[in-house]
């Protein structure tokens, strides 16, 4: 997903999400807020007709006019119009409360995964190779450094290192 492709990101998410929901982890809701106007509602949709999920009302949280609080109107996937609650209604207060939730938890999430991605070595994502060959992979090349330089060759001469584990870890240190 390119940054800032809400679209995507909706797809994604609602995806990984009702596909987990459809094999029966976890309950259908009755109701899905989507923070996003008709453009972020209609993909919600594709995806829950793709995924033939039915009875699920969709309904986006659209920023009013200048992005100030208060302004929203909801757009629902089954009406032609958007529903504008004023400023003072506790049911629009209520809608920006879970939109406000459902925003903290994203970025804490986000904030949670970019700090476990700095903290793990790259060589603890290759299957295969369990805390006594990355050790050997450090001790004979001396770090990171040494073993993203190194051919599978001279990868596979590391003790405990196959010729086809050499080759995943060169593929996987070379992936970008």
């Amino acid at each position: 997903i390119e940054p800032g492709d809400d679209y995507a990101a909706v797809r994604q998410a609602l995806t990984r999400r009702y596909t987990r929901l459809k094999t029966g982890e976890g309950k259908l809701p009755d109701i899905l807020f989507i923070d996003g106007g008709k453009g972020q509602v209609r993909q919600a949709v594709e995806v829950l007709e793709e995924l033939q999920v039915a009875g699920v009302t969709i309904i986006g949280v659209a920023k009013g006019e200048g992005r100030r609080p208060g302004l929203e109107s909801l757009i629902a996937s089954d009406r032609r119009t958007p529903v504008v609650l004023s400023a003072n209604s506790p049911a629009l207060h209520l809608v920006q409360q879970i939109r406000d939730e459902a925003h903290r938890f994203a970025i804490t999430g986000h904030r949670q995964r970019r700090a476990k991605s700095r903290t793990q070595s790259p060589l603890e994502q290759i299957h295969g190779l369990g805390p006594k060959r990355r050790q050997n992979l450090l001790k004979y090349f001396g770090g990171m450094r040494g073993i993203s330089r190194a051919g599978i060759e001279d990868l596979a001469k590391v003790p405990g290192i196959s010729a086809g584990t050499a080759r995943e870890i060169y593929d996987a240190l070379h992936a970008y």
